[in-house]
């Protein structure tokens, strides 16, 4: 449904305009929100953990997000879908009745409020919750368990947020969301409840094919005994683990937002109609595989060495964002990731150094004056800051904290 993705905007939760907002930017949203409202428990740190419960139907979906405190994307959409189940007599009421008239929604918009106050993956314990479904050493951890015990929801709604450095298939293009129907046990056999996982996958991805073709993938299914989403799917919940990927010129990730919001209604629309059930597992195993296999800039054919030392390779830069003191912001810091053959990778930036040679950037001090570069690596080695030249003799190309200068 097509409609509802160019809809967005005008549900869209205003306040939410970058990924880097804390437990304490969501309390006033609460507040205003005009459904059931619950405190589930604390957090290690003492972060109230809120649960939230509109629609009257029997059949109970539980959906979360920020698991991990640095995965925000889905957070900005739920809050987005509350404004749209609010609204009333536009072209969307008959979805919207459906979804609230069939279905019990429960949403949890920020499981791991610590990791979302310094902007990390990780709990304050320094635990990767989502793999902490068995010892349970983190409150967040039990919390979400004892949610799914006693509320025994028909589906689950695992919602992530994956690194940039995935691409669809082969195909070397940047996989902006990836799905998984999780296994329940090592075989990654099918039980009914996993299949019904796949269908509404599927339903999904048929609505996103509209919108970003060729840019929906589809998780690696390995059984991870410890993970929450193959232990809810075992725990006999459906479980839809959904990873928000990247698009091009999206920083703060506001059109994969809307894909979001889009894509989760249409799981929820598929539920409460039943439509998922004229999706077989053939569709959902059709979407392509989720490859890591990006670089932030891939360099080819660059010159290294003089004389008999001489030789040709290509340079993998990768980038990282180190968060400031607050984690409100953030600074990209780039390094050498690989060099060699990387034929198998495809870079997100590509360049042909065809004819340049590397050139340590100390041989160039006017240039490190000009853009205040105090330390630079004399050579290429894994590790160190991507900031070099490439010489083509009668020109220079400045490779600048892996950008193209």
């Amino acid at each position: 449904m097509r409609s509802l993705f160019e809809a967005h905007e005008r549900f869209k939760e205003k306040s939410l305009k970058i990924r880097r907002f804390k437990h304490k930017d969501l309390v006033g949203l609460f507040a205003k929100i005009p459904f059931e409202k619950t405190v589930v428990g604390t957090s290690y740190e003492g972060r109230p953990i809120t649960k939230i419960k509109v629609g009257q139907g029997k059949r109970k979906i539980l959906l979360w997000s920020q698991m991990h405190g640095d995965e925000a994307t889905a957070t900005m959409a739920i809050f987005d879908i509350f404004h749209f189940l609010q609204a009333k007599g536009d072209e969307f009421q008959g979805l919207r009745d459906s979804i609230l008239n069939e279905l019990e929604l429960h949403f949890v918009p920020m499981l791991n409020p610590d990791g979302a106050e310094r902007f990390q993956r990780r709990t304050a314990q320094e635990i990767d919750m989502n793999r902490d479904a068995v010892s349970l050493q983190c409150p967040e951890s039990r919390i979400l368990k004892s949610l799914v015990l006693n509320l025994k929801p028909e589906f689950s709604f695992n919602l992530h947020d994956q690194a940039k450095y995935y691409a669809v298939g082969n195909t070397g293009v940047q996989t902006t969301i990836a799905f998984l129907a999780t296994a329940y046990n090592e075989a990654r056999e099918w039980n009914a409840g996993r299949i019904k996982s796949a269908q509404v996958i599927s339903c999904m991805n048929s609505a996103l094919q509209e919108i970003i073709p060729n840019r929906v993938a589809r998780f690696s299914d390995e059984f991870e005994p410890r993970a929450f989403g193959d232990n809810i799917q075992l725990w006999g919940s459906s479980l839809i683990l959904v990873e928000s990927g990247f698009y091009p010129s999206d920083e703060e990730k506001q059109y994969v937002r809307a894909l979001n919001f889009q894509s989760i209604l249409i799981g929820l629309q598929s539920i409460a109609q039943q439509s998922y059930t004229g999706y077989k597992i053939e569709d959902y195993e059709s979407i392509p595989e989720n490859n890591r296999v990006l670089l932030d800039l891939k360099i080819k054919n660059l010159a290294v060495g003089e004389g008999e030392f001489q030789y040709v390779t290509e340079v993998g830069v990768m980038q990282t964002e180190i968060n400031s003191r607050n984690a409100k912001k953030f600074t990209l810091e780039s390094v050498i990731e690989e060099l060699g053959d990387l034929s198998v990778f495809s870079g997100i930036s590509e360049w042909d150094a065809q004819g340049g040679r590397f050139r340590p950037i100390s041989e160039f001090p006017e240039l490190m004056k000009e853009y205040k570069i105090k330390n630079a690596p004399k050579c290429l080695k894994i590790g160190e800051p991507a900031t070099f030249v490439v010489d083509f003799g009668n020109a220079q190309t400045l490779i600048l904290d892996g950008k193209i200068i």
